[in-house]
């Protein structure tokens, strides 16, 4: 009996274990991730670019059919 209360201790250690790692990576990580994405989808289907060094000011046509302004790296200029 004693076997298997440390094999489910074991068990309920771990999946806890894995639940503050998947809570971690969902409040901390997931968001940035996120908004790389978005930003980088904007960035791609954006016109009308002003660039100045290494950004560019460019407008972008969102869902509902309303241009914003982004700001996207230069990636046609020279890297330094």
């Amino acid at each position: 009996m004693k076997e298997a209360t440390g094999e489910l201790n074991m068990t309920v250690v771990t999946v806890v274990a894995i639940a503050a790692v998947a809570a971690f990576f969902y409040a901390f990580i997931w968001p940035s991730i996120k908004v790389n994405i978005l930003n980088s989808t904007k960035c791609s289907n954006s016109y009308n670019c002003t660039c100045n060094g290494k950004t560019c000011q460019c407008w972008y046509l969102d869902e509902d059919q309303k241009e914003t302004e982004v700001t996207c790296p230069d990636n046609n200029g020279e890297s330094n």
